[in-house]
């Protein structure tokens, strides 16, 4: 039988678990403050990780380099975006970094995308960094989208001529209580678990991108067992075949979230 990596379309690779701002909606924040006992052990993907991952995926495929944490913190960010050349090449930043890193971003990304929230106190100098990155970006890669989580004014966004990305917010410590009801995929089963695979910065592997400071969705250890032993195990068949039955309440993490890999705008 031959082992592929079938249907994964998309791999977040964790270069840094760290981060340089201070959202009031981010869980790790919330732990930071509340659950102090929980260690979130910030810190960044030792680069011959990023090398081996790298040499593993197969071509053709979204990699986007963060997970949790500002990926433009990762000390050799320009060097670790070159080694996914055979892959479509995205990220999620904050932009306080973006000028400081222009050059190890533009050309060497295909998609940029940057998250703006409701209520966010630095929201202004955003802004200024935005337009400033805009123009010396000109009309190269990468691609700008404009990420606004839960009620941001999206018409002053709207002069960038960007793509601009609604979502709406859930609760810090997860994927519930959201302001809407997100959406769900008429299959039944969660398309994030079908498609998606996130490598942290320490090489567990999980099943998505959910905030999960428990580790309740890791299924391996790619320091210590190939991404194609992983993505074709018996600990992912076994997670799916919950969710093709209908008993998602019967795999620890999704019993917990609401969201099912559709994003859901305002």
């Amino acid at each position: 039988m031959i082992r592929c990596f079938n249907g994964l379309t998309t791999v977040n690779v964790e270069l840094t678990s760290r981060c340089n701002k201070n959202c009031w909606m981010c869980g790790r924040r919330k732990v930071d403050r509340d659950y102090p006992k929980i260690k979130m052990n910030y810190g960044d993907m030792e680069y011959s990780l990023v090398e081996s991952v790298a040499k593993q995926l197969p071509e053709g495929i979204v990699v986007q380099l963060h997970n949790n944490g500002e990926p433009l913190l990762y000390p050799r960010f320009g060097e670790a975006s070159r080694l996914f050349s055979k892959q479509i090449r995205c990220m999620d930043t904050n932009a306080i970094l973006l000028m400081e890193k222009a050059d190890e971003v533009i050309g060497n990304l295909d998609t940029l995308t940057i998250s703006t929230f409701e209520n966010d106190e630095e929201a202004e100098s955003q802004y200024g960094i935005i337009e400033e990155f805009l123009k010396k970006k000109g009309s190269g890669k990468p691609n700008v989208i404009i990420r606004c989580l839960g009620q941001v004014d999206v018409e002053k966004y709207k002069k960038f001529g960007c793509i601009i990305a609604t979502r709406i917010l859930h609760s810090p410590m997860g994927s519930f209580k959201y302001t809407k009801n997100p959406t769900v995929p008429e299959i039944g089963i969660c398309l994030d678990l079908l498609n998606h695979m996130v490598i942290r910065k320490d090489g567990k592997i999980s099943i998505c991108v959910r905030f999960d400071p428990k580790g309740l969705g890791v299924i391996g250890d790619c320091t210590k067992t190939p991404l194609i032993d992983i993505w074709t195990g018996e600990k992912r068949k076994k997670i799916i075949d919950h969710h093709i039955r209908g008993e998602r309440n019967r795999v620890e993490l999704c019993s917990r979230c609401e969201f099912w890999g559709v994003p859901t705008g305002y």
